[in-house]
């Protein structure tokens, strides 16, 4: 199982602002759904509720969240209590939706699954915008730049993907 995250961050790190994303990038959102699709997607209570507690279509939705029962429309996700416990879902989903696995957000959950993480795609926005939720710093000594595509409408940002590499 190969476990990727997936972001867009500005150049401050800011990844949200008031559970929604600062910028309108359409080719970012196109970048996000086309990788993801008919994969599985990991992610916290409050993405969960940045989607209109709607999973993302065509993909198996697992929600991690400390209070399970806060959770609406549970039927269409799987909620689990931790990181751990939404890895060994998804290692039993694999046959199905396919090796790699996506770890969608928000902040807390990119922290929280950065140990067991081999890849991060990474949008990186060339501005900085005001921000409530932030990408962790990683070790670029253990992840190494791997793919890098410059874009520039409707603004600069590079598409970028890291690899984990041992030290």
């Amino acid at each position: 199982m190969i476990v990727s995250q997936i972001a867009a961050m500005a150049k401050n790190r800011t990844i949200g602002v008031d559970n929604d994303l600062p910028w309108h990038i359409p080719e970012d959102m196109k970048f996000f759904r086309d990788t993801t699709k008919d994969r599985i997607c990991i992610y916290g209570r409050k993405t969960y509720e940045s989607l209109g507690y709607k999973p993302f279509p065509k993909r198996f939705n697992i929600v991690i969240t400390r209070n399970p029962d806060a959770v609406p429309n549970k039927e269409a996700v799987t909620v689990v209590t931790s990181i751990e416990a939404a890895l060994e879902v998804a290692r039993s989903q694999v046959a199905q939706w396919g090796q790699e696995v996506f770890i969608c957000g928000g902040e807390e959950i990119y922290k929280l699954a950065l140990p067991y993480s081999d890849r991060i795609y990474l949008t990186e926005i060339h501005k900085e915008y005001p921000g409530h939720a932030f990408f962790p710093e990683f070790d670029k000594t253990i992840f190494k730049e791997v793919y890098r595509s410059k874009r520039t409408d409707p603004l600069p940002f590079d598409f970028v993907t890291y690899e984990k590499f041992s030290k």
